[in-house]
């Protein structure tokens, strides 16, 4: 498997990425700026009529926050701590969602001391939590979907209730003296399956229609989480066909009159814009009949990248050597044998690869200097540089 830069990025665009980066010590992620507001704009274009809310865990730097601040966005916020970090960069609390269903009543009266009224959660402690410390506020319940086997990156289970589930605590929310102002949902991240987003919008209609009937609730706002696609080595539709596709789902369910609908975009607004750099660390096989090399980085699982976890998330791999290719199992440089990136997916890397060549991660800026460990091993949080 040899990958070509060129299927990833504009020649002059990594040109000058890399020219950067050949100034710079292993290991460290290089994010171009101008790929982030291209993605931003294509999503608006795309979803004209969304708001767009991103998800600041992707990648929290105040580089991204300051640009997309000023193109519009708006905020999904999972901490106290981005929320600081948002709220000082200017960010004012009426483009901000609390979209974290886990969290500490002390946390939702910080926040809505900050002046932030909107709400995510999908039990009852949490709702009941939300009326005592964020009394009159927004709330919307996040419900299970399906779409864990399409996604390499999978977000059921651990989030979201069943729908018979939500419809009681929209209820209790308008009875608790909160406003019940819509549903949210998430298929997964980097969610290959455009028609898991079908199922979804269905369910969400029939929540919509059973409240407005039986209860007297009507609901203004679907949030349809992120999941949209970064260039990772196995490929996806384009935006453009996920944007068209959606909407007929929105549409077949909805007709013209849609409620608000929000986006929360982290990996596909970020991910494609960041190359992380690593350098070979050693080169080894484990007898004298191995036919596989074990190339171990400077750079593994905690250290930027956790998503490879189970080999979920499959990166591609670029190196300036050339010649004959060989399967190699990649591994990380600390003392846990968890710290193995690829070792099932066979990647291929040339037989000439050595002591000190570099790696380049390609579709790295999100998900990895925000996963990065402070002090494994010792080892610093990974460097990022914005271009």
């Amino acid at each position: 498997m040899s990958i070509k830069v060129e299927d990833y990025y504009a020649p002059a665009t990594f040109q000058r990425m890399k020219a950067f980066a050949d100034t710079q010590e292993t290991p460290f992620v290089v994010i171009d700026t101008s790929i982030i507001s291209k993605a931003y704009d294509d999503l608006r274009a795309g979803f004209e009529f969304a708001s767009v809310y991103y998800a600041v865990k992707a990648n929290p730097a105040v580089e991204i926050i300051d640009l997309l601040k000023e193109k519009g966005s708006s905020f999904d916020i999972a901490s106290i701590y981005e929320l600081d970090k948002v709220m000082d960069r200017g960010v004012g609390p009426e483009r901000i969602s609390y979209g974290n269903t886990i969290k500490k009543s002390k946390d939702i009266r910080y926040f809505f001391e900050k002046g932030v009224r909107l709400f995510a959660t999908d039990s009852e402690a949490d709702l009941r939590n939300i009326a005592k410390a964020a009394p009159g506020s927004k709330v919307y319940v996040r419900i299970l979907t399906e779409g864990s086997t399409t996604a390499d990156w999978p977000l059921s289970r651990k989030f979201g209730c069943q729908t018979d589930m939500a419809m009681d605590l929209l209820i209790l929310a308008r009875d608790l003296g909160l406003v019940p102002y819509g549903i949210s949902f998430h298929v997964g991240s980097q969610q290959r399956d455009i028609s898991v987003w079908d199922a979804a919008i269905a369910k969400v209609k029939v929540i919509f229609e059973r409240l407005k009937e039986e209860d007297g609730i009507e609901l203004k706002l679907i949030n349809m989480g992120g999941g949209f696609p970064a260039n990772y080595i196995t490929r996806t539709n384009s935006l453009e066909t996920y944007a068209e596709e959606i909407i007929r789902f929105l549409k077949e369910d909805f007709g013209d009159n849609l409620p608000e609908i929000i986006l929360e975009p982290g990996r596909s607004l970020i991910a494609n814009a960041g190359i992380l750099v690593s350098e070979v660390v050693l080169v080894a096989r484990k007898s004298r009949t191995a036919v596989e090399r074990w190339v171990y980085v400077d750079v593994g699982k905690f250290s930027g990248l956790i998503e490879t976890m189970d080999e979920s998330v499959k990166f591609p791999i670029w190196t300036e050597k050339k010649g004959e290719m060989e399967e190699v199992v990649i591994a990380g440089p600390t003392c846990d044998s968890a710290d193995i990136m690829y070792e099932h997916y066979k990647y291929g890397l040339p037989l000439n690869l050595a002591i000190g060549d570099r790696l380049y991660w390609l579709s790295t800026g999100a998900y990895t200097t925000s996963y990065s460990a402070v002090e494994f091993n010792g080892f610093p949080p990974l460097k990022s540089f914005y271009l």
